[in-house]
């Protein structure tokens, strides 16, 4: 099978839909004449045209409600942050546009549309382009929250969001658009909504998803070595979240540690630890560990940025504490 980088599975997720429906195009800051700021619609100007490929202003408010008009009238936009932190200037009409409408329609108006682009750290980008807003999202009734972790999950993700008659919030990582997976040359959807069993394990659970789950397979093999056998659930989508999945595995494992890039506070992992206490409380040898970031904005120096992560050594520290180790 083929290798890929991720930026180019989104593209092939992308153009592949496109050419089936015209009704479906991209809008967003520099994602035409530049190619895209991560390159993830390199060429697609050059197939599709202006009309498709569109270069908006810097104004997220702006776009994001011109697309939530188009989706009202039958289109289907995908709408390109250049980072989910500059979402918050549209966030009226992620949250009280496109989320609400069908409900407030009486189900007279869909909105098919994709909200999309990177989401949390990359690096020294300073406290105000650092952030994760997975969370935030899925806090929200009428969205559906995917972020995929390699790329062929998201290829078959977005091209199933693209095809979703709600709004999907579609969070990606500027530091995975280079990573390179295999992805199948023939065509394939995946369902939103399942989480995956990346790796089969008996001691403990760990629950994570995008880009901070290569941290957890770093930390795996680190743990196997110490004879702990890890199982690793790849969430794909927190809105909705596979409880089943997980409650299936701590049932197996009695031991559970959820590893997210955001802040604690009313995180995914306090959602996915109370459902677990709540269904599978008895099956649970130790208390349920979390690993997140820590409880404020991320510096730009590097110690700071290190300092605020989940990290390998976190994660093992965490997992032995409820191995009792």
């Amino acid at each position: 099978m083929r290798s890929i980088q991720y930026r180019e599975a989104l593209r092939e997720a992308l153009s592949e839909e496109m050419r089936k429906d015209p009704n479906i195009f991209l809008l967003g800051e520099e994602v035409a004449e530049y190619n895209g700021a991560y390159k993830v619609s390199q060429g697609m100007l050059d197939e599709f045209g202006a009309k498709r490929i569109i270069d908006t202003p810097i104004a997220e408010l702006g776009f994001a409600g011109i697309g939530v008009g188009a989706a009202m009238n039958g289109l289907r936009p995908i709408v390109e942050f250049m980072t989910f932190n500059f979402s918050l200037v549209a966030i009226d009409q992620v949250i009280n546009a496109a989320a609400k409408i069908y409900q407030m329609s009486g189900g007279q108006f869909n909105i098919p549309m994709v909200f999309r682009g990177p989401t949390g750290s990359a690096g020294q980008l300073g406290a105000q382009h650092s952030q994760a807003f997975e969370n935030w999202y899925a806090n929200c009734p009428g969205l559906k929250v995917v972020v995929p972790s390699n790329p062929y999950d998201a290829k078959g993700l977005l091209k199933s969001a693209i095809l979703d008659n709600d709004p999907v919030i579609f969070m990606e990582s500027e530091q995975m658009y280079g990573d390179k997976g295999e992805v199948p040359e023939e065509e394939y959807y995946l369902p939103i909504g399942k989480a995956v069993i990346k790796n089969e394990g008996t001691d403990v659970t760990i629950v994570s998803f995008g880009k901070i789950i290569k941290v957890v397979y770093q930390a795996a093999e680190q743990l196997a070595k110490d004879g702990i056998s890890v199982e690793v659930i790849d969430l794909r989508t927190v809105r909705p979240i596979d409880y089943d999945t997980i409650i299936e595995s701590v049932k197996k494992t009695n031991r559970l540690v959820i590893v997210e890039e955001a802040w604690p506070l009313a995180s995914i992992s306090s959602e996915i630890t109370y459902m677990v206490q709540k269904n599978a409380f008895d099956y649970l040898d130790a208390p349920i560990r979390r690993v997140t970031t820590e409880d404020t904005p991320l510096g730009y120096a590097p110690t700071f940025v290190q300092a605020f992560l989940p990290s390998v050594d976190k994660v093992v520290k965490a997992v032995k504490s409820v191995m009792y180790r």
